[in-house]
């Protein structure tokens, strides 16, 4: 079984969403099974899950923290949230008890660690905090983890 991660920005603007959906879409086809590994998150994770589930990918999501869906602040977000790891083959549950940067940082580390190959919905900018995509790139790229960037050249996040 194929296993590919995803780690990417919880904003995808606008003029950059059709790109990354079809990019995503193409990174998850010419595979026998697979399982795709994703946090959940808002944005790139909630987005790469539902293509791989439609796709009839196995599902499996890094909880970060006992605490994460406290950082869902908005209702939808949450539903999508919980849709989704309801859908899922296994959750990976790490144990920090809050959302705090390390334990993003550890879920991004769990997934470039579990995966084949890693699929990126980045601007190629830094990290804006620790665990966040520039991160985890970086990371996976010195396991030597085949990385996939997938994002609108001149786009930028706001």
């Amino acid at each position: 079984m194929k296993r590919i991660g995803v780690t990417g920005h919880r904003s995808i603007p606008p003029e950059a969403h059709a790109h990354v959906t079809e990019g995503l879409r193409a990174a998850l086809c010419g595979h026998g099974s697979l399982e795709a590994l994703s946090s959940l998150a808002v944005g790139a994770d909630q987005l790469f899950a539902a293509l791989a589930l439609a796709r009839g990918a196995e599902l499996t999501v890094v909880v970060p923290s006992g605490d994460y869906e406290a950082g869902f602040t908005d209702a939808a977000d949450l539903d999508r949230y919980r849709a989704l790891k309801a859908r899922a083959a296994r959750e990976v549950r790490l144990d920090f008890p809050h959302s705090t940067d390390e334990a993003y940082y550890a879920a991004g580390a769990y997934i470039a660690d579990h995966c084949d190959r890693l699929l990126a919905v980045w601007d190629g900018r830094p990290a804006r905090g620790r665990g966040g995509t520039g991160d985890i790139v970086t990371y996976a790229r010195s396991l030597g983890r085949p990385v996939t960037v997938i994002w609108r050249e001149g786009v930028e996040r706001s």
